[in-house]
């Protein structure tokens, strides 16, 4: 596994040499833009609109539009005037808390924490530390020139450190507009509502979730390769008329208890797996 960031964690006075390894990886298909006369790849060239000429990577500055085309220009001395000493250099954990006091909407990116030379020990104890009082780490991190909050927990025995967003970097959720507040719901609906969920309800099992779109992409790219007809399915005819809540809600108990019918019956065993993080 690659490593991208080598440097400590530190809490109180303990220092950890670790290495950071990015823990997801995106499978996207990536579709280049092709020129549609010769189906050469569109190239993208840096050009000064009033210049009118491209212009290099040596003659281009950073700066800030603080408003219509009024820039702050921002050199590298300047931005290296500011930046952290501990750039790239450790993971400082400020606090410990319950991950439940978290809301998902701060979490970014994750990424695997592996000990680094002469760090088994210390960072098996920080591990047992953070499994026994169910705490993780709160802290904070550069990387990329970007400081940065992140928590650090354990997910299947092995540390992870997952970037979270600053609270200004959260919309305000009192702008989303229409969202309905104190609306009359009729109880046979919301009983209907919660027996669906209760229906729907299962163990979450991640392997069984899959891209259909991403698996129809690449198959029909294949396809497209051999030199295969390509067939596209016609689109089903939209209802003029919007259904019924209630009748929605009764076919779709119905369409589940049809599916837990035909499902198979999984053996069951008598074993537990434990997890934590």
């Amino acid at each position: 596994m690659h490593t991208m960031w080598k440097g400590t964690i530190s809490f109180g006075l303990v220092n950890i040499p670790v290495k950071l390894h990015s823990a997801t990886e995106s499978k996207d298909v990536k579709l280049r833009n092709l020129h549609k006369e010769c189906k050469s790849p569109v190239k993208y060239e840096k050009i000064c609109p009033v210049c009118e000429k491209e212009v290099k990577n040596e003659d281009i500055v950073k700066g800030f539009e603080y408003t219509k085309n009024k820039f702050v220009v921002l050199e590298d001395e300047d931005l290296e005037m500011i930046r952290d000493e501990k750039e790239d250099k450790a993971v400082e954990i400020l606090d410990f808390v319950k991950l439940s006091e978290i809301d998902p909407i701060y979490f970014d990116r994750s990424y695997y924490l592996s000990p680094n030379d002469g760090g088994g020990k210390a960072y098996a104890l920080l591990r047992e530390a953070l499994k026994d009082t169910e705490k993780i780490g709160l802290a904070k991190i550069t990387i990329r020139s970007k400081e940065q909050l992140a928590v650090v927990r354990i997910y299947n025995n092995t540390l992870v450190m997952e970037t979270i967003h600053y609270p200004d970097e959260v919309r305000n959720v009192q702008e989303v507009p229409n969202v309905p507040e104190d609306t009359s719901i009729v109880k046979k609906e919301l009983d209907t509502a919660k027996l669906l969920i209760e229906q729907l309800t299962t163990t979450f099992e991640p392997e069984k979730y899959t891209d259909d779109y991403r698996t129809a992409l690449l198959d029909l790219i294949e396809k497209k390769k051999d030199g295969e007809e390509i067939s596209t399915a016609q689109e089903p005819k939209r209802r003029d008329n919007v259904t019924d809540l209630m009748e929605a809600l009764e076919k779709s108990l119905n369409k589940t208890k049809q599916a837990k019918k035909k499902a198979p019956k999984r053996k069951t065993t008598t074993t537990k797996k434990t997890s934590t993080g």
